[in-house]
């Protein structure tokens, strides 16, 4: 066991890092570039119940400080997961993290029972993605505290007792009072947080540089406003006495980024961009969290979550 073995959720993982769902492909795309094994888990994109083509081009372009993305929930669908992904899934040496994404309570329901059933047992974790920027119902779940209660309870039963994450928006007024409602409704973790809503605008054409007007920002200029929001998430739970894990997710590019998602409360750190940027950083990230963890005088990882000093 290493200073870097961490608990996610009862499930426990190698690392605190985890590669964010769309940047991974299914998880054996990944594999093909970066070792599994370099991973304390891998979400996979995220799954609706048909299959979904996405929105037209230009899906991604380069920002100053991150990028724009408006993918659109780009997926196989339910069907064709389980058939043909799932079977893969089994012989990546890390922990799996299935994403759900949908329209309506159902197609979160739909999808959570099958990830909750004996087909999908190489799927350890499971993620609600309420809060996708780019497209046009991909946050209305997830902004209104009832609306996403009766969403997560929903799911809480058709998904069993398999660990369930909740993905949370940047982009909402009171995102803590959101993981509130996520929590008190039944879910084991968070996500804090999704990418950034945003707009990049060509002055010549005077059209959006990407396929549809706005899309999610993430990368390194997120990166401060990420942290305040974990810090500021799990205070809020700690006050209310619902304290759940918390995966600290936006513009990790170094081990110094995941050290401040730890010190500001997170259990896991998610990585998504700097994968794009560099696919060695996970090496490099973890070397680098343990050399930390050891300076700091520390036996584990898990005794620095939330040290934060002010």
């Amino acid at each position: 066991m290493t200073v870097l073995a961490t608990n996610l959720c009862g499930v426990p993982l190698r690392n605190p890092l985890i590669a964010a769902s769309g940047t991974a492909g299914y998880g054996p795309e990944i594999a093909d570039v970066v070792p599994a094994t370099r991973f304390g888990a891998i979400t996979t994109k995220s799954i609706t119940p048909e299959s979904r083509e996405g929105n037209p081009p230009w899906r991604v372009t380069d920002l100053p400080a991150g990028m724009l993305n408006a993918i659109g929930l780009a997926n196989l669908g339910l069907a064709r997961f389980v058939d043909e992904v799932l079977p893969a899934l089994d012989g990546l040496d890390t922990v799996m993290i299935g994403s759900i994404a949908g329209h309506r309570i159902d197609d979160y329901v739909e999808v959570a029972a099958a990830f909750g059933g004996e087909a999908a047992t190489a799927l350890r974790l499971v993620e609600l993605n309420v809060s996708c920027p780019n497209t046009a119902t991909g946050r209305l779940l997830g902004s209104d505290p009832d609306d996403l209660a009766t969403l997560v309870a929903a799911a809480r039963d058709a998904l069993g007792s398999k660990p369930m994450l909740v993905k949370l928006s940047p982009g909402e007024s009171d995102v803590a009072g959101l993981a509130i409602a996520a929590v008190r409704a039944g879910a084991d973790g968070l996500t804090v947080a999704n990418t950034y809503p945003a707009m990049s605008i060509d002055p010549e054409t005077r059209r959006s540089r990407i396929g549809r007007a706005a899309g999610g920002m993430s990368g390194p200029a997120v990166h401060p406003i990420a942290v305040k929001l974990v810090h500021d998430v799990r205070a809020r739970l700690a006050a209310e006495g619902l304290l759940v894990p918390i995966i600290g997710l936006g513009g990790v590019q170094s081990w110094s980024d995941a050290a401040e998602f730890v010190l500001a409360g997170a259990t896991g750190v998610g990585i998504g961009t700097g994968l794009f940027v560099d696919p060695g950083a996970p090496k490099r990230v973890v070397r680098g969290l343990e050399g930390w963890v050891r300076r700091q005088g520390f036996e584990s990882v898990e005794g620095l979550v939330g040290g934060f000093e002010s």
